[in-house]
């Protein structure tokens, strides 16, 4: 005999218990000092409710061969909503079969219930007899039941109990207001939810994709080029109806369901909208490359769905004079290597708005899309305000130096970088870059300070990339000298 225990306030309760505990009379609730008097030789395990929330989670997530509406009622409940999904097994009846079967030689000890609304549901597997129950007999179902059978709190319960009200059936056709008064309008809440006078709405615990398409195997697979054969069939299934509501794939999920119940969730994103089933069958070419050991097909897999979690609308590309190509051959360059090293290992440089140089970029995953990225805006003002050549790197922070320089305005003649010095040859500048009169001082870095930048040479022909921070002849803080960067 095995159970679970817990604390509850001062005492160590029965939690859960299996079959056998059962028929030698120990229950939940019990004591469990109290089940040990009684059987000496008890196993009892303390229970682990992040595990039992994990294991719930992994349930939900293999239930989702049957629809995508899940959510999770812990401790140890799941609702479905299988409307629309039932006549792929055949109807509801087998539905419940499939299912009932899969836990069972998963080992689970399961009950249940489909009915026409979640707190009819909820009640028949919980207090009521399992199985189906038809649409619009919900009052049926309830009124034999207990009412805790209503999800209520424990306290009204009780406060219903102490006045003769003990089944559903009993409150039924009661005067509502002084139930209200009296009990709470929770009471009323959750009666009508259950007999469906009020819609319960169903937050699944995962979002529900626009656009899927699923394949049932009657043998499992396991080869890397059936998944990959089945994506792209999945993916021309799901082009025609991208194309009717003028949509473009920009993330796509395949989730493929083993025959032991693990499932397996790929994804992919891409850098422009997409309906090619050949271009979606490369990225997951590249994601399973990618994965290696961990894309374990076990015993294989019986179900593959493929979703498009993001879609944006399909904008025409020009194909014949005058098209880009090598824009599209560069998003291709991006959504294959953002699939093999991941989408945070493959940025762009985005502008901002501002003209301090560690400030005018920012790194983004190259396949985020911005509707204004401000490099149009960057270019007519270089255009309008010419600069000379910049290093393409900068240093993650501007460093301080030791410099000589001309006064007031003069380059550096020599400087001390991490503890070289550097005999300056060649100097081109300044460059004067104001800084923000809304931005503040930041410890060691220039701050707001005015900048003036200088391109020097040293006499190894090392070239560099230095401002100024202040002015000589400004009171105050004396001027300070920085490297930003180099080139190459």
């Amino acid at each position: 005999m095995t159970v679970i225990y817990g604390k509850r306030g001062n005492a160590e309760l029965i939690v859960a218990l299996d079959a056998t505990s059962e028929k030698f009379g120990l229950h939940r609730g019990l004591a469990l000092a109290q089940a040990r008097a009684m059987y000496p030789g008890l196993t009892a395990v303390a229970e682990d409710p992040a595990a039992d929330a994990r294991l719930l989670e992994g349930v939900a997530d293999w239930c989702l061969r049957y629809t995508p509406l899940i959510a999770c009622d812990p401790p140890d409940g799941l609702l479905l909503d299988i409307t629309g999904c039932a006549h792929l097994y055949g109807g509801e009846e087998k539905l419940i079969g499939d299912l009932a079967g899969r836990l069972g030689r998963a080992g689970f000890t399961h009950r249940i219930a489909v009915a026409g609304t979640i707190g009819a549901a909820f009640a028949a597997a919980r207090f009521g007899a399992s199985g189906l129950h038809g649409n619009g007999k919900e009052r049926a179902l309830l009124s034999p039941l207990q009412l805790a059978a209503l999800r209520l709190f424990p306290e009204t319960i009780a406060a219903l109990g102490r006045v003769g009200l003990k089944r559903i059936g009993d409150i039924v056709d009661l005067p509502r207001a002084p139930l209200a008064a009296r009990f709470g309008a929770e009471l009323l809440r959750q009666l009508d939810r259950a007999l469906g006078r009020e819609h319960e709405p169903l937050c699944p615990r995962l979002p529900v994709a626009r656009y899927l398409a699923d394949q049932r195997f009657a043998e499992p697979i396991s080869r890397e080029d059936d998944v990959l054969a089945i994506v792209e069939r999945l993916a021309g299934r799901l082009k025609a109806t991208l194309e009717r509501q003028g949509d473009g794939a920009r993330r796509i999920e395949l989730t493929l369901f083993r025959t032991d119940g693990a499932v397996r969730r790929i994804a992919a994103g891409t850098s422009r909208p997409l309906r090619d089933p050949a271009e979606i069958r490369a990225l997951f070419v590249e994601r399973l490359a990618a994965l290696n050991d961990e894309f374990d097909p076990g015993f294989g897999f019986d179900l593959a769905r493929l979703a498009i979690a993001l879609a944006e609308p399909w904008q025409d590309e020009q194909t014949g004079f005058g098209s880009n190509g090598d824009t599209a051959a560069l998003n291709r360059l991006v959504d294959h290597l953002s699939a093999r090293l991941g989408q945070q290992r493959v940025r762009r440089l985005i502008a901002q708005d501002s003209h301090i140089p560690e400030l005018a970029a920012a790194a983004l995953p190259a396949q985020m899309r911005s509707q204004d990225t401000g490099w149009e805006a960057l270019r007519r003002y270089r255009a309008d305000n010419p600069t000379g050549p910049r290093p393409l790197r900068l240093l993650a922070r501007p460093e301080s130096i030791e410099a000589l320089a001309e006064v007031p305005d003069g380059p550096p003649l020599r400087f001390r970088w991490r503890r070289e010095l550097h005999e300056v040859v060649a100097a081109e500048g300044p460059e004067r870059i104001e800084g923000d009169w809304w931005s503040e001082q930041d410890g060691g870095a220039p701050g707001n300070r005015a900048r003036d930048y200088f391109r020097v040479e040293d006499k190894t022909g090392l070239r560099f990339w230095l401002f100024r921070a202040g002015l000589y002849r400004a009171a105050g803080e004396a001027p300070r000298w920085f490297v930003h960067g180099g080139f190459a």
